[in-house]
Order: C-alpha cells, then sequence, then structure tokens
C-alpha cells in the first residue's frame, strides 16, 4: 500500500487537536488528525462521575460555539464537554480519525517530511503537531509500597465514593482534582485526611463577576510564561456544587483533617512535612491578594458592582491548622485507601525527534521546537497562564498554524528557486 502524504500531522484528538485543526483548515492546510481513542475521551474515561468543568460556560468553551443547552453562568458536566468537542468537530469538518495510534514519529532521512508510523499505516508528512496536552502520564510519587494493604490509584481511576473500600481515606495533592474529591468524599460521609501543598486559592466569585472574569481584565490569563525554572504552582478551585470557593477551613468543618506534604512511609506510618501552615497561609494571600486587585479595578473603572467586604474574612483555624500531624498510623486511623491527586508527566516516547532536555521535558518557544517541522500545542504556559486551557489552547493553536503557513511559504520558494535554477535559460 502505497504511503499516504499530507502537509502536517497532528497527534491528538482533544481540545487542542480539534483547536489545531480549526486554524489549519482556516488556512488551507492539508492536515489529518489523529486520535488514538474517541475524540475528548479523557474527559469521558479518565474523570471522576461528577466532575464538571472550573470554568463557567460562557468562558470555558472555543470562541466559535457556545454551550447553547447550559446556563452561561453554569458549569457544565464533563461528559457534556465531551458531546460538546464532537459537535465542534463536526461543525468545522475536522478530518479525524479516532482508534488510531501514533507508535513513532522520525524524520525521514535527509528530507524535510517526517514519517509518521500508525496502528493502521504510514504517514508522510511536512510537519507535526503534538497535541496530546498535559495530561499524558499519571505521576504517582514513590512513597508507599504496593505491598502496603491499600488500595491506591490516582485521581484518574476515581469515580465515586462507592468505588472504594470502607474505611477512612487518604487524598494526596491539594489542587483541583485533590480538592474537589476530598470534598466528595467528606460529604459523602467518609472519614478524609488531605495531604497539602503550595497552591494558589481564588474566589470562585467576587462582587458579582466569576474568578474567570476577573483573572481576565486584571490580565491575568496573559501573563507570559514563567523560565523553565520556575515551579509550577497548582490552582484549588472549583466548579461542584454550583462553583464555590474552594476553602480548605471550612473543609476542616465539614471533618477533613488536614495535612502537609505527604514525605514517607515506614512500616504502617505516615510522614508529613511541616509545611501545612505554611501551605495555607500561602493559600490565603494568593486569595486576598486577588480580591484587592479586583476592588482597585472596580474602583479605577467605575465599575458598579456591589461591595463584598465579608469575602475579605479569614476564618479561624482548625485543630488540624494550628497543630499538625506529622505522622500518623494508618491502622488508627483507619485509613484503608489513598488517592493520588499528584499530577501527571509527559511522555513523548513515540515522537523521535532532538528537541526534548534531560527531564523529557518539550524544548520550545510558543510551541515551536528546535526540530524544524515539530510543534507542541496544549502545554501549560506555552505562551501566557491561560495557555492549557479551553479557550487558551484555541489562540495558542492559531499562532501555530500561522507558523505553519509561514514555514510552508519559505519552503515553496526554495523549491521554486531550485526549479528556476535548473531550467534552461533560453538566450533572446
Amino acid at each position: 500500500m502505497p504511503t499516504e502524504k499530507t502537509d502536517t500531522v497532528v497527534v491528538g484528538g482533544g481540545q487542542a487537536g480539534l483547536a489545531m485543526s480549526e486554524h489549519l483548515g482556516k488556512q488551507g492546510v492539508d492536515h489529518i488528525v489523529l486520535e488514538r481513542h474517541r475524540i475528548a475521551e479523557r474527559w469521558r474515561s479518565e474523570r471522576w462521575d461528577s466532575l464538571v468543568a472550573n470554568g463557567p460556560a460562557w468562558h470555558d468553551r472555543f470562541p466559535g460555539m457556545k454551550f447553547e443547552d447550559i446556563d452561561p453562568e453554569a458549569f457544565a458536566p464533563k461528559e457534556r464537554i465531551a458531546d460538546y468537542f464532537v459537535e465542534y468537530a463536526k461543525r468545522i469538518d475536522a478530518p479525524i480519525r479516532t482508534g488510531v495510534e501514533v507508535k513513532r514519529v522520525s524524520r525521514i532521512e535527509g528530507d524535510q517530511r517526517f514519517r509518521v508510523e500508525t496502528s493502521e499505516d504510514v504517514i508522510d508528512a511536512r510537519n507535526v503537531v503534538a497535541a496530546t496536552g498535559p495530561f499524558q502520564k499519571p505521576a504517582i510519587p514513590d512513597v508507599v509500597p504496593a505491598d502496603a494493604g491499600l488500595v491506591q490509584m490516582h485521581s484518574t481511576a476515581y469515580r465515586n465514593p462507592g468505588q472504594l473500600p470502607e474505611g477512612a481515606v487518604l487524598v494526596v495533592g491539594c489542587g483541583s482534582s485533590g480538592a474537589q474529591i476530598a470534598d466528595e468524599l467528606a460529604r459523602a460521609g467518609r472519614d478524609v485526611y488531605l495531604s497539602t501543598g503550595p497552591h494558589d486559592r481564588p474566589p470562585r466569585a467576587y462582587r458579582g463577576r466569576d474568578f474567570c472574569w476577573w483573572l481576565g481584565v486584571l490580565g491575568k490569563w496573559e501573563r507570559t510564561a514563567p523560565s523553565p525554572e520556575t515551579e509550577h504552582v497548582t490552582i484549588a478551585v472549583s466548579g461542584a456544587n454550583g462553583g464555590e470557593t474552594v476553602d480548605f477551613r471550612r473543609m476542616a468543618a465539614r471533618g477533613v483533617t488536614l495535612l502537609g506534604r505527604t514525605e514517607g512511609y515506614d512500616n504502617g506510618t505516615l510522614t508529613f512535612a511541616d509545611d501545612l501552615q505554611r501551605n495555607v497561609a500561602n493559600g490565603d494571600a494568593n486569595y486576598l491578594a486577588v480580591l484587592r486587585e479586583a476592588d482597585a479595578y472596580a474602583e479605577r473603572m467605575g465599575l458598579d458592582l456591589p461591595e463584598e467586604p465579608e469575602a475579605h474574612e479569614i476564618g479561624p483555624d482548625p485543630e488540624c491548622l494550628r497543630n499538625p500531624i506529622l505522622s500518623l498510623d494508618i491502622e488508627k486511623a483507619g485509613i484503608t485507601s489513598i488517592i493520588w491527586a499528584t499530577g501527571f508527566t509527559l511522555d513523548y516516547g513515540w515522537l523521535e525527534v532532538d528537541t526534548f532536555d534531560e527531564r523529557g521535558r518539550p524544548v520550545h518557544e510558543r510551541g515551536i521546537s528546535r526540530e524544524p517541522g515539530v510543534y507542541f500545542l496544549g502545554l501549560p504556559w506555552q505562551s501566557r497562564r491561560g495557555s492549557a486551557f479551553i479557550w487558551g489552547v484555541w489562540h495558542d493553536a492559531k499562532f501555530i498554524a500561522d507558523q505553519i503557513v509561514i514555514q510552508r511559504a519559505y519552503s515553496d520558494y526554495h523549491e521554486e528557486a531550485v526549479k528556476d535554477a535548473r531550467t534552461p535559460q533560453v538566450a533572446e
């Protein structure tokens, strides 16, 4: 069977791949989108049952299509988000092939093009866009051994409280996933321990506007990418229960025991860093800073928004915060399961090109790699703070599509110049 040829292969059929397809289509670039499962599969099969978007429907979408069946201020359920992307793929007539896994991508020796080997066939492409996003390989720290007698799972495997054995649950990680799962378990009557780390804790809403709006008008979504050495700070935010500010003190009042960062395990005992008070205090500082900036902006712009002085009040410290637990006997605590809400690592083992650092992270500038013809899309802080969000990836995709067209123009010029040089000149 002859090798299929196209200008660009997009690997990944989630929000990044579809955004890329839309902009390539508008530019008239021949392309194929390859997705190993279904469109937006991770929203369906790698998230818990009750998950909703962390931003309201008016915000967490592509510019070209609204959620017509959801209140703009509401938070779309995960299945509806997946359906949204399926509908969007149809709207833009995306050339997407599902159930096709990319096995290997390598440059054709001495050529400008790449050989894309898939589970079905081989494709010859001038460009490859890795649009697999940041949620690739679940990361579980090597802390508690598998034979410790506990049910252990990553947050991608958690579905609902009934899935877990009876007993208390330790949730490790206090970002959006960890905070929401811990809250759900506590509401279900479980004894919950929540191991925290550094985090930002913005208000869900303030003075009648969602935090997504405030971060927009304050220019925080457009904050440029930090240096590679800057550690990513997770955001504790939630759209669950109609949307409410993540408040760890309130969670403690519901019975959640707050802990510092999980450090180690030995003979049935877990140990934790003495950083709980610092983690919570820094989260509070971030929360209050957003409120102060919002107040200053409202005054400067003359916005008629209701004042909310009570939002500035921080509640009393619970006992677990005043006297942090530094070690915990899991049997005495009744802990039978651990949920690791500890994020993900990148996995580009299929992409055999020289554009990765010693830790396997892409070396790129706004998604443009150091390997000509290879691009990345959907990474956190790819160009700005909003890059990994639905609307942010759409704008990054437009930039990448523009770069592909620009490079194609240079390549076309070269090919025409070579052709002209080889054509015999007829003397007049």
